[in-house]
C-alpha cells in the first residue's frame, strides 16, 4: 500500500484538498511514482530524486517522529533553521501533517521545537524545547558525532512508521505557517490557496518542472521549492549552492531535467 502522510478523509473544497497534507494525499492517490523533488547540491555534487511515494514515506516517518518521539502538540511552533534541501521540504510537510505551526527561518527562542542544519546549531540552542539536528550529508547520512543536546534525525527517523495519522484531525482552519515575510500565521487553507495562486502566477501546470535555488524562509522560496509544484501536480528541481554552477552547465541541467519554469 502506498504510504500516506495523513488520514484518507482529508477536508476538501470544490477546488480540491483544503490542507497541505491533503495535497500530498491527493498526489499519492494520483501518480505516486512520478518525480516530486529532484535535489542538487552544487558544492558536493549530490543529486537525489524523490518520487511522490518516496517523499510521502519520508514525510510519514518524520511526522511520526514529531508526534510520538518529540511530543509535538497541535499548535506548537516548529522553527526550521535549514537551507534549500530535500529534507527541508520533508520537514515542512511533516509539520503540516502533525498540525504544528511551521516556521522556516523562525526564532528558535520563541519555538517549542527546532530543527537545525550543521551550520546553525549554536543559534538553535536558544530553543528550550526539543532540538533536532540534520547533518545534510549525501544519502541522508548521520553526524559522525551527534551534536550535544540534539537528536540526530538520521539516527531516529528510519525506525519510524511508514504511515501517519494525527492524534487530532488537522483541519483547514488550523494554524499552519509563519514566515518572516508573512505578517502573521497562515491557516492550512490559506497556505493551500496561496500555493495555488503562486503556481498560477509562475505559469506552472500539471507535469511542469520548476527549477528553484531559493531558500524556504520566504513565501516565494517555499512556494517554488515545494508548495506550488505540489498544488499544481508538478515537480521541482531544487538546487543548493547553484551560484557555483557555470551558466553553461546550468543550461545543460535545465535541458536534462526538462525544466519548464524558472522563477
Amino acid at each position: 500500500m502506498t504510504p500516506t502522510a495523513n488520514t484518507p478523509d482529508t477536508p476538501r473544497t470544490p477546488q480540491g484538498p483544503a490542507t497541505p497534507a491533503g495535497l500530498l494525499d491527493a498526489a499519492l492517490r494520483g501518480d505516486p511514482g512520478r518525480p516530486l523533488v529532484t535535489f542538487y547540491d552544487d558544492a558536493t555534487g549530490e543529486r537525489v530524486e524523490l518520487s511522490v511515494a518516496t517523499f510521502g514515506n519520508w514525510v510519514a516517518k518524520t511526522a511520526n517522529l514529531l508526534q510520538d518521539e518529540l511530543g509535538a502538540q497541535p499548535g506548537d511552533r516548529l522553527a526550521l533553521l535549514l537551507p534549500a534541501h530535500w529534507q527541508t521540504a520533508v520537514w515542512v510537510l511533516a509539520g503540516f501533517s502533525a498540525g504544528v505551526v511551521v516556521a522556516p527561518g523562525g526564532d528558535p527562542a520563541g519555538a517549542d521545537l527546532v530543527v537545525s542544519g550543521p551550520d546553525t546549531l549554536d543559534a538553535a540552542r536558544a530553543c528550550g524545547g526539543e532540538r533536532v539536528a540534520l547533518a545534510l550529508r549525501p544519502l541522508g547520512g548521520r553526524f559522525p558525532q551527534p551534536p550535544a543536546g540534539f537528536v540526530d534525525y538520521a539516527v531516529e527517523v528510519p525506525s519510524q512508521g511508514d504511515r501517519f495519522a494525527p492524534y487530532a484531525p488537522v483541519g483547514p482552519d488550523a494554524p499552519a505557517l509563519v514566515l518572516p515575510d508573512s505578517g502573521g500565521v497562515l491557516t492550512a487553507s490559506e497556505v493551500v490557496a496561496k500555493a495555488r495562486a503562486s503556481a498560477a502566477a509562475l505559469g506552472l501546470g500539471r507535469g511542469g518542472r520548476l527549477l528553484s535555488p531559493l531558500s524556504f524562509d520566504t513565501w516565494d522560496g517555499l512556494a517554488a521549492g515545494l508548495l506550488a509544484p505540489l498544488a499544481a501536480d508538478a515537480s521541482v528541481v531544487l538546487c543548493r549552492n547553484l551560484d557555483r554552477l557555470p551558466e553553461e552547465q546550468l543550461a545543460k541541467r535545465k535541458d536534462a531535467e526538462r525544466v519548464t519554469v524558472s522563477p
